[in-house]
């Protein structure tokens, strides 16, 4: 099953306004950490000790009653801030340049603020046993389908961009999610270029494999992939942030939809400074969908899993997406939702 998540003539293009904002300085990041240290539930779910025994009793809910041992998922306890399990996060992810990369950039900011909202009173409404936050993920970096001045076939995008994200996020008390299409470059290259975002408490971060072309191939020739190292050079990273700046746990979202887009997921390390979400990425009517899920999100179990819905992708042939009360069946349950 092949997802689109962007449309190559849609970025195609020459990015004219990045010579007015690509060079800012890194720092301005730095410079509202002061009002983002109070976005975002991250933040606000901070204290000395972790509830060991509430966070037992979420996880449990979570596992939604799987008697095979495979959840809850094994690993150790996070830091003390840790959104997961307590919290469900749901989120509109897209880029600002374009109208077919997601919701996120495809509508208006009041209008789409306004659904995200109202989607996130669905889920609370569905479950009110775990807080519901809202999240905007961004993708910072998109794949390219030509090769650029270093050949690397991706676009960062200016860090303007990024702090429009900040700043609408802070008006819904939301977190952000940075996400990375690397092409031909590495995560290991592309994380640390958003550190001055990585510091913050309510940012954390996303990496899609589809769009990691090891075989030297353009982006959407076909489908990418990432091993466990690749995944595990985004953990040491969000892991430095968390150390060096004592916040509490990142988020680390890795989409999936096929068996080879994530490689030796057993090896992929679960550290109490990182909470690692296996996303299902892929789109379909609602049969597909959850065969996908049972194979590479339930049958290999990371620590917490996700659900993306496409509002176009998935009704194509006049099917309906999953509602919460449908997705709240599954076993385990979504911790994290995306709307693309």
């Amino acid at each position: 099953m092949r997802i689109s998540l962007f449309s190559l003539p849609a970025l195609l293009f020459s990015f004219i306004i990045y010579l007015g904002f690509g060079c800012r300085n890194a720092a301005s990041a730095d410079n509202k950490k002061s009002d983002s240290t109070k976005i975002g539930e991250a933040s606000a779910l901070q204290s000395s000790k972790l509830d060991t025994i509430l966070y037992n009793k979420k996880l449990q809910a979570l596992a939604n009653g799987d008697t095979t041992g495979k959840w809850p998922a094994k690993f150790p306890y996070p830091l003390p801030g840790a959104v997961l399990p307590f919290n469900r996060i749901v989120a509109f992810y897209g880029n600002l340049y374009s109208k077919k990369m997601g919701i996120l950039g495809e509508l208006p900011k009041n209008e789409m603020l306004a659904k995200l909202k109202g989607e996130v009173a669905k889920w609370q409404a569905a479950d009110t046993a775990f807080h519901v936050i809202p999240a905007l993920h961004y993708i910072a970096v998109t794949a390219q389908g030509s090769p650029g001045k270093d050949g690397k076939y991706r676009y960062r995008m200016p860090f303007s961009q990024i702090d429009t994200m900040l700043n609408w996020a802070k008006e819904i008390n939301g977190l952000v999610f940075l996400d990375i299409q690397v092409g031909h470059s590495f995560v290991r290259d592309e994380v640390p270029q958003l550190a001055p975002y990585l510091k913050l408490p309510n940012v954390h971060l996303g990496i899609d494999p589809e769009f990691s072309m090891k075989g030297g191939e353009a982006p959407g020739k076909r489908i990418g992939t990432f091993s466990y190292e690749d995944v595990n050079a985004a953990i040491d990273f969000l892991a430095k942030m968390v150390k060096e700046n004592n916040l509490p746990p990142k988020i680390l979202i890795v989409h999936r939809f096929t068996q080879g887009m994530v490689t030796g997921y057993e090896k992929i390390k679960k550290i109490p400074e990182v909470q690692v979400v296996m996303d299902m990425d892929g789109w379909g009517d609602k049969t597909l969908k959850r065969s996908t899920y049972l194979r590479y999100i339930y049958k290999e179990p990371v620590e917490f899993t996700g659900f993306k819905l496409f509002y176009k992708n998935d009704t194509k042939t006049g099917n309906q997406m999953y509602t919460p009360q449908e997705l709240l069946k599954f076993i385990p349950k979504p911790s994290y939702i995306q709307y693309q």
